[in-house]
């Protein structure tokens, strides 16, 4: 059976015998001299350290459904780990580009869909798939949003796949241009490797990513409203329950701005508001961690309570930006994801820098009749699904939870999508057994505002246990902190 990619090791050269740093790839050998030089004991110690130190910041997250001895939900660390994900600076630029090109895709995507429709005229796109979306917003059509900026803030999920000693592939595995989360978790990981290991920094030249929220706020400000020249910007959380609350409560404090409930903003004369002891304060731009369903009761959901009654009338009147747009979800649906190559060629007139995973779509008759031939081979998500949850990993899987969702599958095909089970490149890991390799992903983030930037890097997640594909922190995952070389 074949290696697959490892980041930092030379597969060959390792069942060879060669001598470590020959075995080791050029962009991590001074990192794995120093690793080699650490006595025993000095990793361990210094993963206590990072774990009470999170522990005491209170770097947690929620998993719902989860619950402790006493019946609570649970709120637990993401197991952090110590061993850096290293990127080369070139090979950071070709990324770099890739996911520039594929939001900017994705952006007039979203405006073409709430506005011409072309791609659908042109049948580049099904129309049904889009038009009976569950994602689908109709009251957006004809909305312009300010800026004509729609995922603010992208997540983009790239896995590198591939064997032996050459370079992988680079593929995208999701697009997260709704509520992309995890940010935090790069940063502080930067923090605390800057804290532990002081002397690695001065041994590599890593790309800073610390001026991500100066980032964000400034790619907020850039895109409120018309005729507004020093906008108010505020979060909006749907409260501490949520299991990213962290997270919100995080990136508020380090932009500086207020972070609101629902039952903190209110609508008056076609603005919107906001309650201060100093009395009300219109707000401008909405950074916003609430789903759509939940933003405007007299709209969507009316039994929410987690938005603002009339957030739409004031959006539409194009008095507010939110962040991201309503209505976003239409472009991250897994069932469009497999269309997103031919949106670059089509807006953008390009070739695909950065190529998709092969998909099997479950509605069409023939992928799903190959997709219930070969479960126990495949990945089979849920169109709408995140987190980890409602997806089948085949090879992993029982013969019974194969079974299980073959008859879930059958009842309803529309609702799934299945991939080949890629040989995820793995990364050196610290575990208690030792130093073992794990398989990893990379979440970079997109900033989309007057400009499209990223900040170099993003946040590496690790399937923690041996043989495991799944990284999603609520599945067990944990993360690393991710340098990006500069030349």
């Amino acid at each position: 059976m074949k290696h697959p990619f490892d980041e930092m090791l030379l597969a060959a050269r390792v069942s060879a015998g060669a001598p470590p740093l020959e075995n080791t790839r050029a962009h991590y050998r001074t990192y794995r001299q120093w690793l080699a030089d650490q006595p025993g004991d000095v990793m361990k110690s210094r993963r206590e350290e990072a774990e009470v130190i999170f522990r005491r910041v209170g770097i947690t997250f929620a998993v719902y459904g989860a619950k402790d001895e006493e019946g609570a939900g649970t709120e637990r660390l993401i197991p952090f780990d110590l061993i850096p994900r290293v990127i080369p600076g070139a090979e950071w630029a070709r990324l770099e580009a890739g996911l520039v090109q594929r939001v900017n895709a994705l952006q007039r995507f979203i405006h073409d869909v709430y506005h011409g429709q072309e791609i659908l005229k042109a049948g580049v796109v099904p129309a049904e798939q889009v038009l009976n979306n569950a994602q689908f917003r109709p009251q957006m059509m004809g909305v312009d949003v300010p800026g004509g900026v729609y995922s603010h803030i992208a997540g983009i999920d790239i896995v590198r796949a591939g064997s032996g000693d050459g370079e992988g592939t680079y593929y995208v595995l999701e697009d997260n241009l709704r509520v992309p989360s995890g940010v935090s978790y790069m940063l502080e990981n930067r923090k605390m490797m800057m804290r532990l290991f002081p002397e690695l920094f001065a041994m590599h030249r890593v790309a800073p990513v610390a001026h991500y929220p100066d980032l964000l706020l400034e790619t907020l400000r850039t895109v409120s409203p018309a005729g507004v020249n020093e906008p108010t910007v505020v979060l909006l959380t749907p409260g501490m329950y949520n299991s990213a609350y962290f997270e919100h409560a995080f990136l508020a404090q380090q932009m500086g701005v207020e972070l609101v409930e629902g039952q903190d903003l209110f609508v008056r004369d076609g603005f919107a508001y906001m309650r201060t002891t100093q009395g009300p304060r219109r707000v401008d731009v909405i950074y916003r961690r609430v789903d759509d369903d939940f933003l405007d009761p007299k709209v969507f959901r009316a039994d929410s309570t987690l938005g603002c009654a009339g957030l739409l009338d004031v959006y539409r009147a194009g008095n507010i930006t939110l962040a991201n747009a309503i209505g976003t979800g239409i472009a991250d649906d897994k069932s469009l994801y497999p269309y997103v190559p031919k949106m670059i060629e089509f807006y953008l007139g390009e070739k695909p820098v950065l190529a998709n995973v092969p998909t099997y779509l479950c509605r069409e008759p023939k992928d799903l009749l190959f997709v219930l031939d070969h479960l126990g081979e495949l990945v089979v998500k849920e169109v709408h699904g995140a987190g980890g949850y409602g997806m089948l990993v085949g090879p992993a899987a029982t013969k019974a939870e194969i079974e299980e969702f073959r008859a879930v599958l059958k009842t309803r095909p529309e609702n799934y999508i299945a991939q080949p089970t890629l040989a995820l490149s793995t990364c050196p890991t610290f575990v208690e057994a030792g130093i073992a390799p794990r398989h990893i992903d990379l979440r970079p983030y997109v900033l989309s505002g007057r400009t499209v930037q990223t900040v170099p890097g993003g946040l590496t997640r690790v399937a923690l246990k041996e043989g495991s594909l799944v990284v999603n922190s609520s599945q067990g995952g944990g993360t690393k902190d991710t340098w990006v070389l500069e030349a």
